[in-house]
């Protein structure tokens, strides 16, 4: 019996709808996990505590340069300091960023290999801004070396989402990097990504304000991304029907 007109058309409605809102539960925990320290920052802790934890989980590059003996924080904070952030603002544009390319990213990634993903392109990120400035006492703190990175990953998909899966995922197979060189739109972007990622840094991330933005870091981490998603992906690519995209292929070997 053919199914109701009604049910048929609800059904599609919330297909529809669903990638909208549902976001995959590793971006939630890391979002979740990001707003709740910056609110216990801000709410929570007084300034001694505030300051305690930056000694302990922000990205300081003079604690690597030699002048100070290294503790057990300096083999965490290269990670760690990818959870904080200097302001609601700075939180909420790398949240924003965080659920618009970590999203198809997760989905096909799965939870295991996303946040290894994050943990490998936030060290990265602070790996360049250590060479770039390894005698410096200014903390290193936020989310976005690691977001850049998911830009990176999503340039060797071509920015290709299977938006008509269950939830939005890059599809195809990673692109080799002269195939990805060739594309206009892809060049495109990488082209005002790097421009704006200058402009930020000479200027800030708002007129006015004086925090520095880290854009060495950014590139670190769109470097590690771009040129190391192969290492996380699992091999999965998507194949478009005549009336629906399916998937194919499984567990694949870690490896490029």
């Amino acid at each position: 019996m053919d199914e109701p007109e009604a049910t048929r058309h609800d059904g599609e409605a919330r297909e529809a709808r669903e990638p909208l809102f549902n976001l995959p539960g590793v971006v939630v925990f890391l979002i979740a996990l990001c707003t709740g320290i910056h609110f216990a920052r801000v709410v929570l802790f007084s300034p001694d505590l505030d300051f305690d934890l930056f000694v302990r989980t922000a990205f300081v590059p003079a604690r690597y340069s030699g002048a100070y003996a290294l503790d057990a924080y300096a083999f965490t904070t290269p990670v760690t300091y990818s959870l904080l952030h200097g302001s609601w603002l700075h939180l909420a544009v790398n949240m924003i960023w965080l659920a618009a390319f970590g999203s198809p990213l997760a989905n096909r990634m799965g939870a295991a290999r996303f946040l290894l993903f994050w943990v490998f392109t936030a060290v990265a990120a602070a790996a360049l801004h250590f060479v770039l400035h390894s005698a410096d006492l200014t903390p290193l703190v936020g989310a976005s070396g690691a977001i850049s990175g998911m830009m990176g990953a999503a340039a060797r998909f071509g920015f290709q989402v299977d938006r008509r899966a269950a939830r939005p995922i890059f599809r195809g197979p990673v692109l080799p990097v002269g195939v990805v060189f060739r594309s206009r739109a892809v060049m495109t972007f990488l082209a005002v990504w790097m421009v704006v990622n200058l402009v930020t840094g000479v200027v800030g991330f708002v007129p006015g304000v004086d925090d520095a933005i880290a854009w060495e870091a950014h590139v670190g981490g769109f470097l590690a991304g771009f040129f190391g998603v192969g290492l996380f992906d699992r091999g999965e690519g998507v194949t478009q029907g005549p009336r629906r995209a399916t998937l194919r292929g499984g567990s694949g070997p870690f490896q490029a």
